[in-house]
């Protein structure tokens, strides 16, 4: 009986030291500050840190799943992160191309997880390292500023691994399970972007009545950020309303206004009140600038020109 027992023990023993054994950690995500008004898609990368052991010289299939994380998912285009009930949409992919979406057996959409495989050494150890590839798409305008997070634990990754010879299949739950943790993060911050449209008064005789105008100036801000546009003396750093269009030493006078009744002058900080607020909300806002040539000494004919310049405050 003595003998049986040793026996037995003898098989077991070495059969347990022979069980694979993977530890993973995952660096964050980081995508920094995310312009949303550019337009540009926005690239980071995560780095999956794999430690195994086992059986000598042989081969570990790794299927490292990812879900949609804490954020969830939209589509099988684009993974969320939050922040409050805003969301920003991006993407984590298998390849530096961005191409090839990295994906789950137990998520809805038909991307599944890349595999990877280790081959132990003579002592029965391995180690490798993956690259995740993330990208936050651009034309995310309307996002409000703000710190944006999605957390990656426990279901939302599902990493299975198992001694393989030849298999490369991660459709499965197949293997052991392990649970490693990380966060993918950006920062939407507070942004505006102008442009200007000119106002030209066109070909005009003798300056005996009004001559009316406008031009433009396009406000784009991020949502919920406040703006104020102002308007400069042009180059003669005049009032609002008695503006230098100049040829040589010879002018026209001219006023900008902010209605159309040419009623309220449009200037900037040195005369209060004359300046344009308002709030963005993620798309083009635009403002009209009505311009008035007063009746006046009619100068000698010639082009007449100034510049303004335009300063958006946010």
């Amino acid at each position: 009986m003595l003998r049986a027992v040793s026996f037995l023990l003898f098989l077991l023993l070495p059969s347990l030291s022979f069980a694979q054994s993977c530890n993973f950690s995952i660096s964050n995500l980081n995508f920094g500050a995310v312009d949303t008004l550019s337009g540009s898609q926005t690239n980071s990368t995560a780095t999956i840190n794999i430690n195994c052991t086992g059986l000598t010289l042989q081969r570990i299939l790794i299927c490292p799943n990812l879900g949609a994380g804490s954020g969830g998912s939209s589509s099988a285009a684009a993974r969320q992160m939050l922040n409050g009930a805003n969301l920003l949409n991006y993407q984590l992919y298998s390849d530096s191309a961005r191409s090839v979406v990295w994906g789950s057996f137990s998520w809805p959409y038909p991307a599944r997880s890349p595999a990877y495989a280790l081959t132990l050494d003579a002592l029965g150890s391995a180690s490798g390292t993956i690259t995740i590839y993330g990208a936050v798409q651009g034309g995310q305008s309307v996002v409000a500023p703000g710190t944006y997070l999605s957390t990656f634990s426990g279901g939302e990754a599902p990493f299975r691994y198992f001694y393989s010879l030849l298999s490369s299949d991660c459709t499965t739950a197949a293997g052991t399970p392990a649970s490693p943790t990380f966060t993918v993060n950006a920062t939407v911050a507070a942004n505006c972007l102008v442009a200007v449209q000119n106002i030209d008064f066109g070909t005009k005789g003798v300056l005996s009545a009004n001559s009316d105008a406008t031009g433009g100036v396009s406000v784009t801000c991020t949502p919920g950020t406040t703006y104020t546009v102002s308007l400069n003396g042009g180059t003669t750093n005049s009032p609002p309303t008695a503006r230098k269009m100049s040829k040589g030493t010879e002018t026209v006078t001219y006023g900008l206004y902010k209605d159309a009744a040419r009623s309220q002058p449009w200037g900037d900080a040195t005369t209060p009140g004359s300046t344009v607020a308002g709030a963005g909300n993620g798309l083009v806002q635009q403002l009209t600038v009505y311009g008035r040539v007063p009746p006046q000494t009619t100068p000698s004919p010639g082009t007449y020109t100034d510049t303004v310049v335009v300063t958006l405050t946010y």
